[in-house]
């Protein structure tokens, strides 16, 4: 199996062997393409063609290097036309028995020396080369869609699978310019067994009713930095296919989180399985349009200008990194703002930090130095929540403790004025025990800020069974005008971002605790396979993972699910202090400063 792989075979000319094909040929292989459908590998041969002429319009090729592109990429409706492959990648939908045939034929055709790869994601590989007459040269090669943008390669070995094959496979990719990761052979591998469990939590909270899936989309991509929210990008997966992985999924880990959440089931059997369809959890301009039309789901614009109270000024408890944040949106965006802590030094050391990122952003261009003068003098420092006693709005961003918060509601329900807007910026705690704490409780609201708050879009609003529509209103309007995007979600554990965030990194440390990858493969993975800004272990020691413990905590106790309760692995490194980087060390080290 030293072979080099000169020539591939493609058997499915759907989008992933297009693309598949596509990269091969681009990288100088003899490519044939085999589909049963006449129409499907005359729409691949089109589709190489368009992309090799943007490519030579682009400049990125020459239009001789065009005509040699297309030269290498033959294709045929019958699989004899495999026999002089090196290797052959089978793409054929997720069907064990469509893949299951398609070896079985493959096997009396290709060489002895041949690999046969199966770009399934939901499938067992061992499975399949169990029943191949050479199950050592099948494995699984997984590229993710769009296979030329996309760099992940999954590539999957079987307790059968021959190290030679695995290796040549590897050498292929990386001669493809692509990041090969190795993994064991469990469904949805590394990227798509932590992705689907996370899109189907985000399906599940949308057939509840918790939010809306324009909100649910928002706070994901918003709140993460995701190119996709969750239920976009299960209508651009298919989700007739995403019930497939996950039924997979369930079947090998019994995890509730992987049941497939009843709404998928329904629309698949509806047909309303995404973009492919015409409609999914949003509807589309036509089959295959990635243009979303409006319909009976489609929030109403907004109306009722002027519905919530008259904001003006805005008390910010706390002298941290987020209230000191906060308080820079709201000076920003021309509110006058009373910036609280324990102590007037404290205050003063708040404002300060604001005067430094305010020079930061004129240094940067952004704003003007008189902006920055300006928005500094509508902050004015105090030592004691008494000078919140005329503002209209007082946002509390305290240690995230409940008691704490609770003692601090309290002394506002005696100090503001009647009808001012009290809110919390807790990520986990109930708000309406906050609001319990008031003889007030129509008046309490969440709003959650996402770290670091001048930079980050997304607002949670956050309203609780006792939470009065004018006030909600306020809070929608002044999150407006303070240049963020509200989300509306229920007063309950999480909310939407960290009820769909931690779990995915709860999942990704029992990987590595389970010895199926590693840290660095699986932060790959995550990065280059499902567009996420940071990998999970990446993300845990930015967070902290005490603090990720304590969310995680509160999340297992309020759902109850055994799937969400914390990682031993997690418990284990916060009990010997490895809180992440701000301790130098986590589940990587980090250089002290």
């Amino acid at each position: 199996m030293d072979t080099p792989l000169n020539t591939v075979a493609v058997v499915g000319l759907g989008t992933m062997g297009t693309g598949i094909a596509d990269v091969l040929t681009r990288a100088g292989r003899e490519v044939i393409g085999i589909d049963i459908s006449e129409q499907a590998a005359r729409r691949a041969v089109a589709s190489l063609e368009a992309s090799t002429a943007r490519a030579v319009t682009r400049e990125r090729i020459t239009e001789e290097e065009r005509r040699d592109i297309l030269a290498r990429f033959r294709t045929f409706t019958d699989l004899q036309a495999a026999a002089d492959a090196d290797l052959v990648i089978e793409v054929v939908p997720e069907s064990y028995e469509l893949k299951q045939q398609v070896f079985a034929a493959l096997d009396a055709i290709v060489a002895p020396t041949a690999i046969l790869a199966t770009g399934t994601n939901a499938l067992s590989v061992t499975r399949l080369a169990a029943e191949s007459s050479h199950p050592e040269r099948v494995l699984g090669l997984h590229f993710f869609n769009p296979a030329p943008a996309m760099k992940l390669v999954e590539v999957v070995s079987s307790v059968l699978t021959a190290p030679p094959a695995v290796e040549a496979v590897t050498r292929l990719a990386l001669d493809l310019g692509k990041e090969p990761v190795a993994v064991g052979d469990r469904p949805g591998f590394v990227a798509d067994g932590l992705l689907f469990g996370y899109l189907n939590q985000a399906a599940a909270m949308y057939e509840s009713k918790y939010a809306s899936r324009e909100d649910i989309d928002a706070a994901m991509k918003l709140g993460c930095g995701l190119p996709m929210g969750p239920l976009e990008l299960l209508d651009l997966i298919g989700i007739d296919t995403a019930r497939t992985v996950l039924e997979a999924m369930y079947t090998d880990s019994h995890d509730r989180l992987h049941a497939p959440a009843p709404i998928l089931g329904q629309l698949a059997e509806a047909g309303l399985t995404g973009r492919k369809a015409g409609r999914g959890f949003y509807t589309y301009e036509a089959p295959g349009s990635t243009a979303v039309v409006p319909d009976a789901q489609t929030p109403a614009a907004a109306t009722g200008a002027g519905a919530g109270r008259e904001i003006r000024s805005v008390g910010v408890a706390g002298s941290g990194t987020m209230a000191s944040g906060i308080a820079e949106v709201f000076a920003k965006a021309g509110y006058d703002v009373v910036l609280a802590a324990r102590g007037l030094e404290k205050a003063e050391t708040a404002k300060s930090r604001i005067a430094k990122s305010l020079s930061r952003s004129v240094d940067k261009g952004r704003m003007s130095a008189e902006a920055r003068d300006e928005t500094l003098a509508r902050i004015t420092p105090a030592g004691a929540l008494e000078a919140f006693a005329e503002v209209d709005l007082a946002v509390e961003a305290v240690a995230e403790d409940l008691g704490i918060k609770q003692q601090l509601f309290a002394t506002l329900d005696k100090i503001c004025k009647p009808g001012a807007v009290l809110a919390t910026t807790t990520s986990s705690l109930p708000v309406v025990a906050c609001a319990r704490a008031t003889s007030r409780p129509q008046d309490v609201i969440g709003m959650h800020f996402f770290n670091p708050a001048p930079a980050m879009k997304l607002v949670e609003v956050v309203r609780t069974v006792l939470t009065s529509d004018e006030v909600h209103a306020t809070v929608r309007e002044v999150t407006t005008k303070i240049r963020k995007h509200p989300v509306d979600c229920g007063d309950r554990a999480g909310f939407i971002v960290n009820a769909l965030l931690f779990p995915y990194l709860n999942n990704a440390i029992k990987m590595v605790q389970e010895h199926y990858a590693s840290l660095d493969d699986i932060d790959a993975a995550m990065r280059l396979g499902g567009g996420y800004p940071m990998g999970p272990f990446e993300l845990l020691d930015v967070v902290g993972l005490d603090v990720s413990l304590a969310i995680e905590k509160v999340l297992h106790a309020e759902f109850r699910d055994p799937g969400l309760a914390p990682a031993p692995l997690l418990e284990h490194l916060v009990a010997a202090g490895c809180l992440g980087r701000k301790t130098g060390r986590g589940f990587r080290e980090y250089a002290r400063r």
